[in-house]
């Protein structure tokens, strides 16, 4: 009987086990690794028009995470740097997206006019600003602050994530004296020379999710 006892004992905390192994199971989430395949998405843009990562296939992609209130994003945009990032490599013809992942309510949400009229007046330059109000493409990418950015290859490849630049301050004055990530990263790809930094850690304001 105590042998029979000490049996049923075991088989139920057996099961136990099991049944807590499985509810703290980790869900299997793709996400973003340099040297991998980017996770295709899909967003609308400030003018409803939708957007899938997929759509540009063959062709070199930025992605760009943001907050125009964010002053480490201000020091981007009031140097005119970010926006001519934009324009010089979308000349180039770079696909240059703009994220913003901030929720309703939280600094860097903008909607219907407000939002077209700060795009207008920040010079935006990008090939398209993209809405993630729920932070589902945030989180699939792991970006956490703004600016926070990636490259992607001509073959879906993620070549580069991370900082801008490897000054993290907010003075503008640094810029001029700073190495850009995003720059170097297209540069080397688009010449067919290997990408000498491949990741570092961004640097601004937390993703506001």
């Amino acid at each position: 009987m105590k042998k029979l006892l000490s049996m049923a004992l075991g088989l139920l905390m057996l099961s136990t086990a099991l049944v807590a192994s499985d509810a703290t199971a980790p869900e299997t989430v793709q996400t973003a690794t340099v040297d991998k395949a980017a996770p295709n998405f899909t967003l609308t843009d400030v003018n409803g028009k939708t957007h899938s990562l997929s759509d540009f296939k063959g062709k070199f992609v930025v992605l760009e995470w943001v907050n125009f209130d964010c002053p480490f994003v201000k020091k981007h945009y009031g140097a005119k740097n970010m926006q001519t990032l934009q324009a010089a490599y979308t000349k180039k013809e770079v696909v240059w997206l703009s994220i913003c992942s901030s929720n309703k309510g939280k600094q860097g949400y903008f909607e219907g006019k407000e939002l077209t009229d700060r795009i207008t007046a920040e010079g935006h330059s990008a090939s398209a600003y993209l809405i993630d109000t729920d932070g589902k493409v945030g989180k699939l990418y792991g970006a956490k602050t703004t600016p926070n950015m990636y490259v992607i290859n001509p073959e879906g490849v993620l070549i580069y994530a991370g900082a801008i630049d490897n000054t993290p301050s907010p003075n503008p004055d640094d810029i001029k004296t700073s190495t850009n990530y995003v720059a170097a990263a297209l540069d080397a790809a688009m010449a067919g020379k290997p990408v000498a930094v491949k990741t570092s850690a961004p640097y601004g304001c937390g993703v506001k999710y």
